[in-house]
């Protein structure tokens, strides 16, 4: 990681930009103390519903949920709950 001082940073901006495109990370410092870092930009992440959406429909389906038990929302059964969990004692 790269060091240079506000006052570099602002002189050579542009030089300091093409090396922040190329992936390098660049500390700016003030008096000798970090300030703040360039970094180069990351995009936009997450879950895109709308290519999951077109995704389903080129398939076929005319939405995400494709069954639900018709006793989905039953209570279980009380020895189910009383079951240690996979892989414990």
């Amino acid at each position: 990681m790269k060091t240079v001082s506000i006052r570099e940073a602002k002189n050579r901006l542009t030089e300091l930009a093409r090396q922040v495109e190329a992936g390098e990370t660049i500390t700016v410092t003030r008096h000798g103390k970090p300030t703040f870092d360039l970094t180069p930009h990351k995009g936009a992440s997450g879950v895109d519903f709308a290519a999951g959406r077109r995704f389903l429909r080129e398939k076929g389906f005319n939405s995400a949920i494709a069954f639900i038990a018709d006793d989905f929302d039953d209570p279980l059964a009380e020895d189910f709950l009383l079951q240690p969990l996979p892989g414990q004692p």
